[in-house]
């Protein structure tokens, strides 16, 4: 959303993306809903933006911008465990799994899988939004990996990777199967395969 006073043309722009992308999709999403959504003429688009492209790059920094300021005041940075951090954040990613698909699902993800390989910028911004929100997490991963120990066969940059490949999959599987119940359940899984990776690698250490 936009920052707090009076939103400028461009922020409602890419305000609008926020909503219409994951509701439509980029490439079913033309200029004039774009306007329209954000209620601003044609003229302010290209004012703002070069192209359709060059809006949909802006929008994916935006969306990092607005989920990173969510995900830096959620609770769960607040358990002293690392270990307990990255699970809260897995519960986390759950509950936010409510309400129409389009309001809970990724405009990265949702992009990456249409533009992959026709637009490479739009897909560039988009994997380092996703891998700049993994990146978050690494700390705690590290912090904990520390703590229950690991056979060194991982890294805590690919398991905070993984996360958001599971939860990538999920929104898929809700898309596809029309139940944001379907998400929920592989987000669990994610939940229970991290506890067994650091039961394991715990117990690995203690013999």
């Amino acid at each position: 959303m936009a920052k707090a006073g009076k939103a400028t043309a461009k922020d409602k722009l890419l305000d609008a993306a926020l909503k219409i992308v994951r509701e439509k999709g980029y490439s079913s999403t033309n200029v004039d809903e774009i306007c329209a959504a954000a209620g601003v003429t044609k003229g302010g688009f290209f004012h703002h933006f070069k192209s359709k492209e060059d809006w949909a790059v802006a929008a994916a920094s935006h969306w990092s911008d607005v989920t990173g300021a969510l995900f830096e005041t959620a609770p769960y940075h607040q358990p002293d465990d690392p270990l307990q951090r990255v699970l809260a954040y897995v519960a986390f990613r759950k509950d936010m799994i409510s309400g129409a698909l389009s309001e809970f699902t990724c405009l990265l993800g949702t992009m990456a899988q249409e533009v992959y390989g026709t637009h490479p910028a739009i897909q560039t911004a988009c994997w380092e939004g996703i891998a700049g929100h993994a990146r978050t997490l690494e700390a705690d991963i590290e912090a904990a990996m520390a703590k229950y120990g690991s056979d060194g066969s991982w890294t805590a940059e690919s398991l905070a990777l993984h996360t958001q490949a599971v939860i990538q999959g999920a929104f898929i599987l809700a898309k596809a199967s029309g139940q944001p119940v379907r998400a929920a359940e592989s987000v669990d899984h994610l939940y229970r395969y991290i506890e067994l990776l650091f039961a394991a690698e715990k117990t690995n250490r203690q013999t």
